[in-house]
């Protein structure tokens, strides 16, 4: 534990990507098998200890000091973990455990045997240990890690594309021993032919106004950019997945789409609901569904979900991804054509002519669609970002002035810094005066200059605090960019914002004369 402890710290104060692309990297160099493919499960999501409980943590350390302390304590620190890592008056001298033996015996006891396992370790380890070891076993551990970066980690240290990895990955159960076996020790490449992983999605740059000059929209093929979250559908022989752009398998969020996916192919599109009235719903109708490990049957029969076909990247056994998108296309509607099921559709393939027309097409997109998605009809489908085959052409953002309300520590290089802002705007409070009511919350769109000038003021202008969050005076406006609003029960001001961020400091701007909950109702009114 002692080694994956350093390895967690680390990477919580390493200033930026490479630095703990490095770190990682040292630590599988240095670390022996299985240990470093346990570590690089903890870091990617994968490992899960069901009878391994946060109460249990809780219930421990109010057995071994003050409970009315260790509440306060957790109160101003906000991490369970770090509370209890903190303050459990460690007394043991023995060896700590390895990494190895936590796993392997919480993959296994009872959850009326964990709690004694667990306060043995806590004994054993110093600070550090004892934060790691309860950061495993939770779940969260914070330290400005992805499973992507940690993957591109391991393909860099195994001096392999991160594609090749990707593709592998979900194949792979921990602790990786093929995997490593390849990557370290010059085995032969594990298998991924009829697989179940994961592609790695072919992804599109911005359309930025000198680049568009030098393209011929010709040689290009239009459809709608759909405001839902990509997915891939993985349909072989051997079963079915249902995979979000970065990776995670998602079948269990949306088993109505799985049960449907009785074909033998690799799909890619974008996931949606349909409303009751057969129009498709906004992505907060999509949100209801989202990040459920068991949606209620009533839940998937009132926002049923359904997938918007864009590209075919295996028809059976056969590769298309070297093919180009035209002949992809065909295939895709020959065996869209085949089927006939009401869960899958295709995206439609828009009149292409002159920037004029494209231009005219992106000012009139519904609130459902967030612009416009250009593909170079011959281009194959390369895992990655490559450049000059795939455009997003985005609607321009809506703004609106908020007040900010409360801002909360980042993680990573940033968790020095307060860098989550949540912002409100007023509404009538009933008595003659107005509120401010949160609206939404950003955490990016500043500079760092920006984010150490927001930083000095929150810490300057506190008026209160609740854990890692601190509330402040009302008086600071700060310009919100966003790509779409819609209504939504889950929030007090009844609204919610998509990809909202932080376009401008209104520092001349008196926060009375930021916008009104009104405003924005207006704006959902006229269609977003």
């Amino acid at each position: 534990m002692k080694r994956f402890a350093a390895l967690l710290d680390g990477l919580l104060h390493a200033p930026a990507r490479n630095a703990k692309l490095r770190l990682i990297q040292d630590y599988l160099g240095q670390t022996p098998d299985p240990a470093r493919g346990y570590a690089l499960a903890a870091l990617t999501g994968g490992l899960n200890f069901n009878e391994a409980k946060p109460k249990a943590i809780r219930d421990l350390a109010a057995a071994r000091v003050d409970p009315v302390l260790l509440d306060l304590s957790y109160d101003y620190v906000g991490d369970l973990a770090e509370t209890v890592a903190l303050i459990w008056p460690a007394q043991s001298e023995a060896d700590p455990p390895s990494l190895t033996d936590v796993v392997s015996t919480l993959q296994t006891a009872s959850r009326r045997e964990v709690p004694r396992y667990l306060e043995g370790w806590l004994d054993q380890l110093d600070a550090t240990g004892r934060w790691a070891l309860l950061k495993l076993i939770t779940g969260g551990l914070r330290v400005g890690v992805s499973a992507r970066l940690a993957r591109t980690a391991l393909a860099q240290w195994g001096n392999q594309p991160v594609e090749e990895v990707e593709e592998l990955w979900h194949d792979m159960t921990p602790p990786y021993a093929a995997l490593f076996a390849w990557l370290g020790s010059g085995a032969d490449r594990p298998s991924s032919a009829g697989g179940l992983g994961f592609r790695p999605l072919m992804l599109a740059h911005p359309l930025e106004e000198p680049e568009q000059a030098a393209l011929d929209p010709t040689q290009f093929r239009a459809e709608w950019k759909w405001d839902g979250i990509r997915v891939q559908m993985v349909s072989r022989p051997e079963g079915r997945r249902l995979f979000s752009r970065t990776g995670d398998d998602v079948s269990h969020v949306f088993p109505d789409v799985l049960a449907a996916m009785d074909f033998d192919a690799v799909l890619d599109g974008e996931l949606l609901v349909r409303k009751p009235d057969g129009n498709i719903g906004s992505f907060n109708d999509l949100q209801q569904r989202l990040n459920r490990k068991n949606p209620p049957a009533g839940l998937v029969q009132s926002h049923p979900a359904f997938v918007r076909l864009y590209d075919m990247l295996f028809d059976g056994g056969e590769d298309l991804r070297t093919l180009p998108f035209d002949t992809r296309r065909a295939r895709l509607e020959a065996w869209h054509a085949r089927r006939h099921n009401s869960l899958f559709d295709l995206s439609e393939q828009l009149p292409v002519g002159s920037w004029d027309t494209l231009a005219a097409l992106r000012r009139g997109a519904a609130a459902d669609r967030e612009g416009l998605m250009l593909k170079r009809f011959d281009s194959p489908y390369v895992a990655g970002r490559p450049k000059g085959l795939w455009f997003k052409w985005k609607r321009d953002p809506k703004t609106v002035d908020a007040v900010l309300m409360y801002a909360q520590r980042g993680h990573g290089k940033r968790s020095s810094f307060y860098s989550d802002f949540t912002f409100g705007c007023w509404r009538p409070d009933g008595h003659g005066g107005q509120e401010l009511v949160p609206v939404g919350k950003a955490y990016f769109g500043f500079t760092d200059e920006e984010l150490g000038q927001l930083d000095r003021w929150v810490r300057n202008h506190t008026t209160n605090r609740f854990g890692p969050v601190r509330e402040v005076e009302q008086s600071l406006v700060l310009e919100v960019a966003f790509e779409g609003i819609q209504q939504s029960t889950r929030h007090k001001s009844g609204i919610a914002l998509r990809f909202p961020r932080i376009a401008r400091i209104r520092w001349d701007k008196p926060a009375a004369e930021a916008d009104l909950i009104e405003t924005l109702q207006k704006l959902i009114a006229s269609g977003g």
